[in-house]
């Protein structure tokens, strides 16, 4: 495996935050499987360093190896850059490097000894609006970064409103190059004026503003002085101390059927991952759209039997009856039924570029099952 290595070239914050002492690896994967994760994305307008911050995040938390550095310094001479390209590390199409935009979604894996996290580098080019959809779908919390110097453009709400409407739970706003503005506090006063309103009026009136310099790395991974007027957390310190325990609905049992697991007769088991609620071994479930009652005979997982099972969870169910059940198909407590309905009010995001048709039959993807649809 390539060895981490300290690279003195390019300007560098390191995180000051101690390492967990770990006696054997075994004591460290259990770590790691304590560790909670948060799934996040970077959003905003084309240009505004989705991808720059990305990197420095990682080279800044020791995330990359000898040989990715390696890689993209060799990258950025042939382009003919003086300073090293960390956005190389997420833009790896051909057509990414060569235009300097990202086209599509890069997701990358990193750990502190806080937490886990998934980030997802979405495009913020209008044309590849659909893929900051796809990457925020999963997300917990978004970053919609602004450019300093234009403030919040109609890409940049854009991404917002969608992440709204996706309900991703948190937001941080990243005021960028901030170091091109001589970190003027007037400056990103002002966009926060300008801003704040439009979150508030999306459900984000707690959004974190931060002022930040990916390329210099300041208030990304450590608080900088270059900014002595701003006493907020830097963005690391405020992903690993965010609070996603909360938004995990643990109410109202929901499992889509996924996969039906039949290795032999004597074994039928219904895969998925529930979506929301708590299933335990003995409780009653209801088959939908059928409506069969059976009760939970057995949880499995990869790592054994459980009695209790919560969401997020990926479990197998197996039941007590052989009810007819397939994927597509979900189960349900009978005393929090879910609605069921021919008839719906939606917000769509409308991705193709050609215009709705109300005169023809589309396709809705409800979790695992797929019906046909008309718009009124």
């Amino acid at each position: 495996m390539p060895r981490l290595k300290k690279i003195p070239s390019v300007p560098l914050q390191r995180s000051t935050a101690p390492m967990a002492k770990v006696a054997t690896i075994h004591d460290w994967m259990t770590q790691q499987a304590q560790q909670d994760l948060l799934r996040f994305i970077t959003c905003g307008s084309v240009d505004d360093g989705k991808s720059t911050l990305i990197g420095r995040l990682l080279y800044d938390c020791n995330a990359i190896f000898e040989d990715q550095y390696e890689a993209i310094k060799k990258s950025s001479r042939t382009t003919g850059e003086e300073r090293v390209n960390l956005a190389l590390l997420t833009d790896g199409l051909r057509a990414e490097r060569e235009q300097g935009i990202t086209i599509d979604v890069a997701y990358r894996y990193f750990a502190t000894p806080k937490r886990k996290f998934i980030i997802a580098d979405t495009p913020g080019h209008e044309q590849y609006t659909r893929n900051m959809a796809t990457g925020a779908s999963t997300a917990q919390l978004a970053i919609v970064l602004i450019d300093a110097r234009h403030g919040a453009l109609v890409q940049s709400r854009r991404h917002t409103f969608i992440a709204s409407m996706l309900g991703i739970p948190h937001l941080v706003v990243a005021v960028n190059k901030m170091d091109l503005v001589a970190n003027s506090q007037a400056r990103f006063d002002e966009i926060v004026a300008d801003f704040q309103p439009f979150c508030a009026q999306l459900g984000y009136a707690s959004a974190q503003f931060i002022p930040l310099s990916a390329l210099m790395g300041d208030n990304v991974v450590s608080r900088s002085d270059a900014m002595p007027w701003y006493h907020g957390p830097s963005l690391l310190e405020h992903l690993e101390t965010v609070d996603v325990t909360a938004d995990e609905n643990l109410a109202a049992l929901r499992f889509p059927v996924q996969y039906v697991i039949r290795p032999h007769l004597d074994y039928r088991g219904f895969a998925g991952q529930i979506t929301s609620g708590v299933v335990r071994r003995g409780d009653e479930v209801v088959a939908l759209p059928s409506g069969t009652r059976s009760r939970v005979a057995r949880i499995d997982t990869h790592d054994g039997e459980l009695e209790v099972a919560a969401a997020p969870r990926s479990v197998t169910l197996l039941l007590e009856d052989e009810i007819d059940l397939s994927r597509g198909d979900m189960l349900v407590h009978p005393q929090q039924l879910p609605w069921v309905r021919r008839e719906l009010d939606a917000s769509l995001v409308w991705m193709e570029s050609q215009p709705l048709d109300p005169s023809r039959p589309y396709l809705l993807k409800h979790t695992t099952r797929t019906v046909r649809a008309r718009v009124a």
